[in-house]
Protein backbone atom coordinates (compact mmCIF):
# COMPACT_ATOMS: atom_id res chain seq x y z
CA UNK A 1 0.00 0.00 0.00
CA UNK A 2 1.44 3.48 -0.75
CA UNK A 3 2.57 5.06 2.01
CA UNK A 4 0.71 8.36 1.42
CA UNK A 5 -2.26 6.84 0.98
CA UNK A 6 -1.52 4.44 4.62
CA UNK A 7 -1.59 7.69 6.31
CA UNK A 8 -4.18 9.27 5.09
CA UNK A 9 -6.17 6.65 6.15
CA UNK A 10 -4.66 6.29 9.43
CA UNK A 11 -5.55 10.53 10.09
CA UNK A 12 -8.99 9.38 8.85
CA UNK A 13 -9.59 6.42 10.80
CA UNK A 14 -8.30 8.42 13.99
CA UNK A 15 -9.68 11.89 12.62
CA UNK A 16 -11.33 12.85 15.85
CA UNK A 17 -8.74 11.42 17.95
CA UNK A 18 -7.69 13.25 20.97
CA UNK A 19 -11.18 14.00 21.76
CA UNK A 20 -13.18 12.76 24.76
CA UNK A 21 -15.93 11.07 23.85
CA UNK A 22 -18.36 13.66 24.98
CA UNK A 23 -16.07 16.06 22.93
CA UNK A 24 -16.28 14.31 19.56
CA UNK A 25 -20.21 13.87 19.45
CA UNK A 26 -20.25 17.52 20.41
CA UNK A 27 -18.33 18.32 17.45
CA UNK A 28 -20.40 15.89 15.22
CA UNK A 29 -23.83 17.66 16.68
CA UNK A 30 -22.55 21.30 15.87
CA UNK A 31 -21.03 19.64 12.19
CA UNK A 32 -24.62 18.63 11.18
CA UNK A 33 -26.20 21.93 12.03
CA UNK A 34 -24.67 23.53 9.08
CA UNK A 35 -27.34 23.85 7.33
CA UNK A 36 -27.93 24.68 3.61
CA UNK A 37 -30.90 26.38 4.09
CA UNK A 38 -29.30 29.22 6.65
CA UNK A 39 -26.77 29.75 4.27
CA UNK A 40 -29.51 30.13 1.59
CA UNK A 41 -30.91 32.48 3.63
CA UNK A 42 -27.68 34.38 3.97
CA UNK A 43 -26.63 34.69 1.07
CA UNK A 44 -30.34 36.18 0.14
CA UNK A 45 -29.56 38.64 2.97
CA UNK A 46 -26.16 39.91 1.51
CA UNK A 47 -27.80 39.92 -1.92
CA UNK A 48 -30.72 41.79 -1.23
CA UNK A 49 -31.65 45.35 -3.01
CA UNK A 50 -31.13 47.13 0.34
CA UNK A 51 -27.88 46.65 0.44
CA UNK A 52 -27.60 48.18 -3.06
CA UNK A 53 -25.04 45.25 -4.54
CA UNK A 54 -22.72 45.99 -2.03
CA UNK A 55 -20.35 48.11 -3.28
CA UNK A 56 -17.11 49.26 -1.42
CA UNK A 57 -17.54 52.52 0.15
CA UNK A 58 -21.01 52.76 -0.66
CA UNK A 59 -23.29 53.32 2.51
CA UNK A 60 -24.65 49.90 1.44
CA UNK A 61 -21.53 48.19 1.73
CA UNK A 62 -21.60 49.54 5.47
CA UNK A 63 -24.63 49.08 6.19
CA UNK A 64 -23.80 45.23 4.95
CA UNK A 65 -20.87 45.03 6.95
CA UNK A 66 -22.64 45.97 9.76
CA UNK A 67 -25.21 43.09 9.86
CA UNK A 68 -21.86 40.87 9.30
CA UNK A 69 -20.51 42.05 12.71
CA UNK A 70 -23.85 41.60 14.37
CA UNK A 71 -24.20 38.02 13.00
CA UNK A 72 -20.46 37.50 14.78
CA UNK A 73 -21.58 38.85 18.05
CA UNK A 74 -25.10 37.27 18.29
CA UNK A 75 -22.97 33.75 17.60
CA UNK A 76 -19.99 34.88 20.19
CA UNK A 77 -17.51 35.41 18.00
CA UNK A 78 -15.48 38.65 19.37
CA UNK A 79 -14.33 41.30 17.70
CA UNK A 80 -11.04 41.15 16.06
CA UNK A 81 -9.51 44.51 16.35
CA UNK A 82 -7.49 46.04 19.01
CA UNK A 83 -9.56 49.05 19.29
CA UNK A 84 -12.19 46.53 20.27
CA UNK A 85 -14.31 46.55 16.98
CA UNK A 86 -14.70 44.42 13.90
CA UNK A 87 -14.15 47.22 11.69
CA UNK A 88 -10.57 48.09 9.78
CA UNK A 89 -10.82 50.82 7.75
CA UNK A 90 -9.63 52.12 4.27
CA UNK A 91 -9.92 55.03 2.22
CA UNK A 92 -12.13 53.81 -0.41
CA UNK A 93 -13.35 56.62 -3.25
CA UNK A 94 -16.77 55.12 -5.11
CA UNK A 95 -19.22 56.32 -7.99
CA UNK A 96 -22.71 55.95 -7.72
CA UNK A 97 -24.26 54.98 -11.21
CA UNK A 98 -27.97 56.99 -11.65
CA UNK A 99 -28.73 55.86 -14.95
CA UNK A 100 -27.67 53.26 -17.69
CA UNK A 101 -26.54 55.71 -19.56
CA UNK A 102 -26.34 55.35 -23.17
CA UNK A 103 -24.17 54.65 -26.22
CA UNK A 104 -25.66 55.57 -29.80
CA UNK A 105 -23.54 54.99 -32.94
CA UNK A 106 -24.17 58.01 -34.84
CA UNK A 107 -25.39 58.60 -38.19
CA UNK A 108 -22.61 58.17 -40.99
CA UNK A 109 -21.87 57.37 -44.65
CA UNK A 110 -21.47 54.05 -44.24
CA UNK A 111 -23.83 53.21 -41.33
CA UNK A 112 -27.37 54.18 -39.93
CA UNK A 113 -28.00 55.67 -36.47
CA UNK A 114 -28.27 52.73 -33.60
CA UNK A 115 -28.70 52.57 -29.74
CA UNK A 116 -27.15 50.12 -28.19
CA UNK A 117 -29.48 48.18 -25.77
CA UNK A 118 -28.97 48.08 -21.69
CA UNK A 119 -27.72 45.39 -20.36
CA UNK A 120 -27.34 43.23 -23.84
CA UNK A 121 -25.18 45.54 -25.31
CA UNK A 122 -22.81 47.36 -23.18
CA UNK A 123 -22.65 48.06 -19.11
CA UNK A 124 -22.01 52.04 -18.17
CA UNK A 125 -18.66 52.72 -16.35
CA UNK A 126 -18.64 52.30 -12.96
CA UNK A 127 -16.67 55.13 -11.91
CA UNK A 128 -17.38 56.89 -15.62
CA UNK A 129 -17.91 60.80 -15.37
CA UNK A 130 -20.97 62.14 -15.90
CA UNK A 131 -21.47 64.17 -19.13
CA UNK A 132 -22.62 63.34 -22.96
CA UNK A 133 -19.35 62.80 -24.96
CA UNK A 134 -19.13 61.99 -28.78
CA UNK A 135 -16.15 61.32 -31.33
CA UNK A 136 -14.64 59.64 -33.86
CA UNK A 137 -13.66 56.18 -32.61
CA UNK A 138 -9.86 54.57 -32.57
CA UNK A 139 -9.12 51.51 -32.16
CA UNK A 140 -5.80 51.75 -29.88
CA UNK A 141 -5.18 48.20 -29.07
CA UNK A 142 -4.27 47.98 -25.35
CA UNK A 143 -3.67 51.37 -24.68
CA UNK A 144 0.03 51.46 -23.81
CA UNK A 145 2.80 53.63 -23.87
CA UNK A 146 5.65 51.74 -22.85
CA UNK A 147 8.75 52.73 -24.27
CA UNK A 148 11.76 50.90 -22.51
CA UNK A 149 9.84 47.67 -24.13
CA UNK A 150 9.83 49.09 -27.52
CA UNK A 151 5.73 49.03 -27.93
CA UNK A 152 3.35 51.83 -28.39
CA UNK A 153 -0.21 51.40 -29.10
CA UNK A 154 -0.86 55.22 -29.74
CA UNK A 155 2.32 55.57 -32.10
CA UNK A 156 0.93 57.34 -35.07
CA UNK A 157 -2.08 57.90 -34.45
CA UNK A 158 -4.28 60.75 -32.95
CA UNK A 159 -6.88 60.15 -30.21
CA UNK A 160 -7.65 63.66 -29.30
CA UNK A 161 -10.96 64.35 -29.09
CA UNK A 162 -11.62 60.80 -30.27
CA UNK A 163 -13.30 57.93 -28.22
CA UNK A 164 -10.84 55.36 -27.82
CA UNK A 165 -11.71 51.11 -28.42
CA UNK A 166 -9.38 49.54 -26.05
CA UNK A 167 -8.66 46.05 -24.66
CA UNK A 168 -8.36 44.76 -21.34
CA UNK A 169 -5.12 43.18 -19.88
CA UNK A 170 -1.78 42.76 -21.14
CA UNK A 171 -0.21 41.80 -25.11
CA UNK A 172 2.48 40.09 -23.44
CA UNK A 173 0.80 36.98 -21.32
CA UNK A 174 3.67 34.68 -20.42
CA UNK A 175 3.87 34.10 -16.82
CA UNK A 176 7.69 34.88 -16.17
CA UNK A 177 9.66 37.30 -15.51
CA UNK A 178 9.61 39.39 -18.57
CA UNK A 179 6.18 39.81 -17.00
CA UNK A 180 7.17 42.22 -14.50
CA UNK A 181 8.58 44.93 -16.94
CA UNK A 182 4.77 45.09 -18.25
CA UNK A 183 3.24 44.84 -14.78
CA UNK A 184 2.53 48.91 -13.98
CA UNK A 185 0.76 49.26 -17.84
CA UNK A 186 -1.91 45.72 -16.84
CA UNK A 187 -3.93 48.89 -14.79
CA UNK A 188 -7.33 49.78 -15.68
CA UNK A 189 -6.42 52.94 -13.86
CA UNK A 190 -3.25 53.22 -16.17
CA UNK A 191 -4.96 52.84 -19.22
CA UNK A 192 -7.70 55.38 -18.75
CA UNK A 193 -5.25 58.18 -17.21
CA UNK A 194 -2.89 57.27 -20.70
CA UNK A 195 -6.16 57.81 -22.94
CA UNK A 196 -7.23 61.11 -20.85
CA UNK A 197 -3.63 62.47 -21.10
CA UNK A 198 -3.36 61.82 -24.75
CA UNK A 199 -6.76 64.31 -25.22
CA UNK A 200 -9.07 61.44 -25.99
CA UNK A 201 -13.07 62.33 -25.12
CA UNK A 202 -13.92 58.73 -23.90
CA UNK A 203 -13.54 55.10 -23.94
CA UNK A 204 -15.22 52.17 -24.99
CA UNK A 205 -13.76 49.24 -23.27
CA UNK A 206 -14.17 45.45 -24.76
CA UNK A 207 -15.02 43.80 -21.54
CA UNK A 208 -18.50 43.52 -20.84
CA UNK A 209 -18.52 42.93 -17.09
CA UNK A 210 -18.91 45.21 -14.34
CA UNK A 211 -16.48 46.29 -12.95
CA UNK A 212 -15.22 49.19 -9.84
CA UNK A 213 -11.39 48.80 -10.60
CA UNK A 214 -11.21 51.69 -12.76
CA UNK A 215 -10.69 55.53 -12.08
CA UNK A 216 -12.68 58.44 -11.74
CA UNK A 217 -11.58 60.98 -14.25
CA UNK A 218 -12.92 64.55 -14.19
CA UNK A 219 -15.11 65.25 -17.58
CA UNK A 220 -13.83 61.55 -18.32
CA UNK A 221 -16.58 59.32 -19.84
CA UNK A 222 -16.41 55.64 -20.49
CA UNK A 223 -18.70 52.11 -20.93
CA UNK A 224 -17.96 48.53 -21.62
CA UNK A 225 -18.93 46.76 -24.49
CA UNK A 226 -19.23 43.09 -26.01
CA UNK A 227 -17.02 42.20 -28.52
CA UNK A 228 -20.39 41.94 -31.08
CA UNK A 229 -20.28 46.15 -30.36
CA UNK A 230 -16.81 46.39 -31.53
CA UNK A 231 -17.06 44.30 -34.47
CA UNK A 232 -20.23 46.30 -35.49
CA UNK A 233 -17.37 49.05 -34.90
CA UNK A 234 -14.69 47.47 -37.43
CA UNK A 235 -17.40 47.19 -40.62
CA UNK A 236 -15.92 49.02 -43.26
CA UNK A 237 -12.08 48.74 -42.31
CA UNK A 238 -11.02 45.38 -44.07
CA UNK A 239 -10.49 43.56 -40.98
CA UNK A 240 -12.49 41.70 -38.38
CA UNK A 241 -12.56 42.67 -34.74
CA UNK A 242 -12.33 38.90 -33.78
CA UNK A 243 -8.32 37.72 -33.67
CA UNK A 244 -7.45 41.19 -33.22
CA UNK A 245 -6.44 41.25 -29.56
CA UNK A 246 -4.50 37.54 -30.19
CA UNK A 247 -2.55 39.25 -33.23
CA UNK A 248 -0.99 42.03 -31.70
CA UNK A 249 -0.26 39.70 -28.69
CA UNK A 250 1.21 37.17 -30.94
CA UNK A 251 3.34 39.37 -32.68
CA UNK A 252 4.13 42.15 -29.80
CA UNK A 253 3.39 44.58 -32.44
CA UNK A 254 0.57 47.43 -32.22
CA UNK A 255 -2.34 47.32 -34.41
CA UNK A 256 -3.96 50.35 -34.14
CA UNK A 257 -6.24 51.88 -36.36
CA UNK A 258 -9.02 54.85 -37.39
CA UNK A 259 -12.57 52.78 -37.47
CA UNK A 260 -14.45 55.09 -39.62
CA UNK A 261 -17.03 55.64 -37.13
CA UNK A 262 -18.83 58.50 -34.43
CA UNK A 263 -19.83 57.43 -31.27
CA UNK A 264 -22.08 59.34 -28.63
CA UNK A 265 -21.39 57.88 -25.12
CA UNK A 266 -23.87 59.54 -22.24
CA UNK A 267 -23.57 58.55 -18.41
CA UNK A 268 -24.65 60.31 -15.31
CA UNK A 269 -23.07 59.54 -12.05
CA UNK A 270 -22.16 60.80 -8.85
CA UNK A 271 -18.29 60.53 -7.63
CA UNK A 272 -17.55 60.50 -3.90
CA UNK A 273 -13.42 60.82 -3.45
CA UNK A 274 -13.66 60.93 0.13
CA UNK A 275 -15.75 57.62 1.49
CA UNK A 276 -13.97 55.04 3.38
CA UNK A 277 -14.70 50.86 3.45
CA UNK A 278 -14.05 48.25 5.84
CA UNK A 279 -13.04 44.75 6.73
CA UNK A 280 -15.14 42.92 8.74
CA UNK A 281 -12.88 41.38 11.67
CA UNK A 282 -13.85 38.36 13.91
CA UNK A 283 -12.09 36.16 16.72
CA UNK A 284 -12.70 33.14 18.38
CA UNK A 285 -9.41 32.85 20.78
CA UNK A 286 -7.62 30.36 20.86
CA UNK A 287 -7.66 28.48 24.29
CA UNK A 288 -4.30 26.80 24.99
CA UNK A 289 -1.33 29.15 26.74
CA UNK A 290 1.13 28.21 24.73
CA UNK A 291 -0.43 27.77 20.95
CA UNK A 292 -3.15 31.09 21.79
CA UNK A 293 -0.74 33.23 20.07
CA UNK A 294 -0.90 31.15 16.77
CA UNK A 295 -3.33 31.97 14.61
CA UNK A 296 -5.22 30.87 11.38
CA UNK A 297 -7.11 33.35 9.08
CA UNK A 298 -10.08 32.61 7.16
CA UNK A 299 -11.26 35.57 4.82
CA UNK A 300 -13.77 35.95 1.91
CA UNK A 301 -14.53 39.34 0.31
CA UNK A 302 -18.32 40.76 1.36
CA UNK A 303 -18.15 43.55 -1.46
CA UNK A 304 -19.32 43.33 -5.01
CA UNK A 305 -19.79 45.71 -7.78
CA UNK A 306 -22.58 47.59 -6.82
CA UNK A 307 -25.63 49.02 -9.09
CA UNK A 308 -24.22 50.01 -12.61
CA UNK A 309 -27.35 50.28 -14.03
CA UNK A 310 -29.23 47.96 -12.32
CA UNK A 311 -28.82 45.61 -9.78
CA UNK A 312 -25.71 43.50 -9.09
CA UNK A 313 -26.46 41.03 -6.83
CA UNK A 314 -22.89 39.81 -6.27
CA UNK A 315 -24.52 35.93 -4.54
CA UNK A 316 -21.97 33.56 -5.88
CA UNK A 317 -19.52 35.81 -6.40
CA UNK A 318 -18.60 36.56 -3.37
CA UNK A 319 -21.75 36.48 -0.95
CA UNK A 320 -21.10 32.26 -1.44
CA UNK A 321 -17.36 32.49 -0.02
CA UNK A 322 -18.54 35.23 2.79
CA UNK A 323 -21.83 32.60 3.92
CA UNK A 324 -19.37 29.70 4.32
CA UNK A 325 -17.18 31.69 6.48
CA UNK A 326 -19.62 32.88 8.62
CA UNK A 327 -21.49 29.63 8.74
CA UNK A 328 -18.23 27.76 9.64
CA UNK A 329 -17.63 30.73 12.24
CA UNK A 330 -20.72 30.28 14.08
CA UNK A 331 -20.58 26.46 14.51
CA UNK A 332 -16.45 26.74 15.39
CA UNK A 333 -18.74 29.41 18.55
CA UNK A 334 -21.28 27.13 19.15
CA UNK A 335 -19.27 24.03 19.45
CA UNK A 336 -18.09 23.26 23.26
CA UNK A 337 -14.46 22.33 21.89
CA UNK A 338 -12.41 25.26 21.47
CA UNK A 339 -9.86 25.86 19.27
CA UNK A 340 -5.85 25.66 20.84
CA UNK A 341 -4.96 28.23 18.33
CA UNK A 342 -6.76 31.55 17.40
CA UNK A 343 -8.79 31.49 14.38
CA UNK A 344 -9.90 34.85 12.62
CA UNK A 345 -12.47 35.79 10.37
CA UNK A 346 -11.81 38.38 7.75
CA UNK A 347 -14.83 39.53 5.85
CA UNK A 348 -12.68 41.75 3.28
CA UNK A 349 -14.28 44.87 1.33
CA UNK A 350 -12.55 46.86 -1.86
CA UNK A 351 -11.82 43.45 -3.52
CA UNK A 352 -13.75 44.45 -6.53
CA UNK A 353 -12.03 47.98 -6.45
CA UNK A 354 -8.58 46.80 -6.55
CA UNK A 355 -7.89 44.48 -3.22
CA UNK A 356 -8.23 47.13 -0.96
CA UNK A 357 -8.78 45.47 2.08
CA UNK A 358 -6.48 42.65 2.01
CA UNK A 359 -3.87 44.94 0.97
CA UNK A 360 -5.04 47.11 4.02
CA UNK A 361 -4.71 43.45 6.14
CA UNK A 362 -1.39 42.43 4.98
CA UNK A 363 -0.20 45.90 5.73
CA UNK A 364 -1.61 46.50 8.74
CA UNK A 365 -2.14 42.95 10.20
CA UNK A 366 -4.40 42.07 12.58
CA UNK A 367 -2.09 39.40 13.79
CA UNK A 368 1.75 39.18 13.48
CA UNK A 369 2.85 37.66 10.64
CA UNK A 370 5.31 35.22 11.40
CA UNK A 371 2.15 33.84 14.08
CA UNK A 372 -0.08 33.02 11.28
CA UNK A 373 -0.36 29.41 10.29
CA UNK A 374 -2.33 29.59 7.24
CA UNK A 375 -4.39 31.68 5.34
CA UNK A 376 -7.45 30.08 3.80
CA UNK A 377 -9.44 32.37 1.06
CA UNK A 378 -12.90 31.80 -0.58
CA UNK A 379 -14.35 33.40 -3.44
CA UNK A 380 -17.02 32.19 -5.89
CA UNK A 381 -17.80 29.12 -3.53
CA UNK A 382 -20.96 28.03 -4.28
CA UNK A 383 -22.03 26.60 -7.36
CA UNK A 384 -20.43 22.91 -8.35
CA UNK A 385 -20.32 19.69 -7.07
CA UNK A 386 -16.53 18.85 -5.89
CA UNK A 387 -13.59 20.86 -4.08
CA UNK A 388 -10.15 22.56 -5.33
CA UNK A 389 -7.91 22.98 -2.44
CA UNK A 390 -5.42 25.89 -4.47
CA UNK A 391 -1.93 25.24 -3.48
CA UNK A 392 -2.78 22.55 -1.17
CA UNK A 393 -0.15 19.86 -2.94
CA UNK A 394 2.61 22.69 -2.02
CA UNK A 395 1.69 22.39 1.56
CA UNK A 396 0.42 19.06 2.08
CA UNK A 397 0.73 19.41 6.23
CA UNK A 398 -2.31 22.03 5.71
CA UNK A 399 -3.69 20.24 3.25
CA UNK A 400 -4.16 16.66 5.13
CA UNK A 401 -6.42 17.78 7.49
CA UNK A 402 -9.29 19.20 4.80
CA UNK A 403 -8.17 16.13 2.50
CA UNK A 404 -9.13 14.01 5.83
CA UNK A 405 -12.54 15.69 7.00
CA UNK A 406 -14.00 15.30 3.46
CA UNK A 407 -12.41 11.16 3.25
CA UNK A 408 -14.80 11.02 6.71
CA UNK A 409 -17.13 13.02 6.50
CA UNK A 410 -18.27 14.99 3.70
CA UNK A 411 -17.19 12.47 0.62
CA UNK A 412 -17.18 15.33 -2.28
CA UNK A 413 -14.44 15.14 -5.08
CA UNK A 414 -11.35 16.77 -3.52
CA UNK A 415 -8.45 18.12 -5.63
CA UNK A 416 -5.55 20.14 -4.70
CA UNK A 417 -2.88 22.33 -6.95
CA UNK A 418 1.05 23.38 -6.45
CA UNK A 419 1.88 26.79 -5.76
CA UNK A 420 3.22 28.70 -8.02
CA UNK A 421 4.52 32.10 -8.95
CA UNK A 422 2.50 34.98 -10.18
CA UNK A 423 4.37 37.78 -12.22
CA UNK A 424 1.32 39.18 -12.97
CA UNK A 425 -1.05 41.45 -10.31
CA UNK A 426 -2.61 39.89 -8.16
CA UNK A 427 -6.63 38.98 -8.78
CA UNK A 428 -7.74 37.51 -5.32
CA UNK A 429 -7.25 38.33 -1.78
CA UNK A 430 -5.70 35.15 -1.15
CA UNK A 431 -3.15 36.45 -4.08
CA UNK A 432 -1.96 39.40 -2.20
CA UNK A 433 -1.38 37.01 1.46
CA UNK A 434 0.59 34.76 -0.89
CA UNK A 435 2.64 37.31 -2.33
CA UNK A 436 3.11 39.05 0.96
CA UNK A 437 4.88 35.24 2.15
CA UNK A 438 1.86 34.07 3.86
CA UNK A 439 1.54 30.04 3.63
CA UNK A 440 -2.30 30.56 1.39
CA UNK A 441 -4.65 28.23 0.37
CA UNK A 442 -7.61 28.71 -1.64
CA UNK A 443 -10.94 27.40 -1.76
CA UNK A 444 -12.93 26.80 -4.69
CA UNK A 445 -15.37 24.57 -6.08
CA UNK A 446 -15.43 21.89 -9.40
CA UNK A 447 -17.86 20.81 -11.36
CA UNK A 448 -20.12 23.68 -12.27
CA UNK A 449 -23.75 22.67 -11.79
CA UNK A 450 -25.50 26.35 -12.72
CA UNK A 451 -24.33 29.01 -15.80
CA UNK A 452 -22.00 31.79 -13.68
CA UNK A 453 -22.89 35.07 -14.50
CA UNK A 454 -19.55 36.75 -13.68
CA UNK A 455 -20.08 40.77 -12.90
CA UNK A 456 -23.76 40.36 -14.08
CA UNK A 457 -26.97 41.22 -12.95
CA UNK A 458 -27.65 37.61 -13.36
CA UNK A 459 -25.79 36.71 -10.31
CA UNK A 460 -28.41 36.39 -7.89
CA UNK A 461 -29.31 33.25 -5.30
CA UNK A 462 -30.93 31.20 -8.40
CA UNK A 463 -27.30 30.96 -9.34
CA UNK A 464 -26.26 28.66 -6.29
CA UNK A 465 -26.29 25.31 -5.18
CA UNK A 466 -26.59 25.46 -1.79
CA UNK A 467 -25.87 22.10 -0.74
CA UNK A 468 -22.06 22.48 -1.98
CA UNK A 469 -22.06 25.61 0.27
CA UNK A 470 -23.02 23.66 2.86
CA UNK A 471 -20.43 21.17 2.44
CA UNK A 472 -17.87 23.72 2.21
CA UNK A 473 -19.02 25.27 5.39
CA UNK A 474 -18.29 21.88 7.19
CA UNK A 475 -15.28 21.39 5.37
CA UNK A 476 -13.79 24.73 7.33
CA UNK A 477 -15.72 23.82 10.55
CA UNK A 478 -13.46 20.51 10.63
CA UNK A 479 -10.45 21.07 8.85
CA UNK A 480 -9.85 24.34 10.41
CA UNK A 481 -10.95 23.10 14.13
CA UNK A 482 -8.74 19.90 13.66
CA UNK A 483 -5.95 21.98 12.65
CA UNK A 484 -6.35 24.83 14.89
CA UNK A 485 -5.64 21.76 18.02
CA UNK A 486 -3.12 19.74 16.61
CA UNK A 487 -0.02 20.26 18.85
CA UNK A 488 2.40 19.38 16.53
CA UNK A 489 1.69 21.46 13.57
CA UNK A 490 5.18 22.63 12.43
CA UNK A 491 6.77 20.24 14.52
CA UNK A 492 6.85 17.32 12.35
Amino acid sequence: MDFKYLSLLLLCLFFLNGYSQDQEKTILTTFHSISSNDLLNDATELSSPKYGGRLSGSPGYLAVAQWVADQLKQAGVKPGMSDGTYFQYFPNAYSDVLTPGSITLLAGKNNPKKEYKFPDDYFPGSNSASGIVSGEVVYAGFGISAPELGYDDYQNIDVKGKIVLLETGLPYTANDSTQLKWLKYTYNQYKFKRAKELGAAGLLYVSKIANPNTTYLDGFVYAHINEAVAEELFDGTGQKYAGMRGTIAKSLHPNSLVLNKKIQISASTKHFPDSRSCNVVGMIEGSDPGLKSEAIILGAHLDAVGHPGCLFPGALDNASGSCDILAAAKAMAASGVKPARTIIFVFFGGEECGLFGSTKCVESPVWPKEKVICMINLDMVGNGTGFNVENGKSFPELLQYFSAANDKYIHRDLIATEAHPNFGRARTDGAVFQKNGYKTLGLWTTGTVKPVYYHQPLDNTDGLTPEIMEDAAKLLYLGVLNLANDKTVGKK
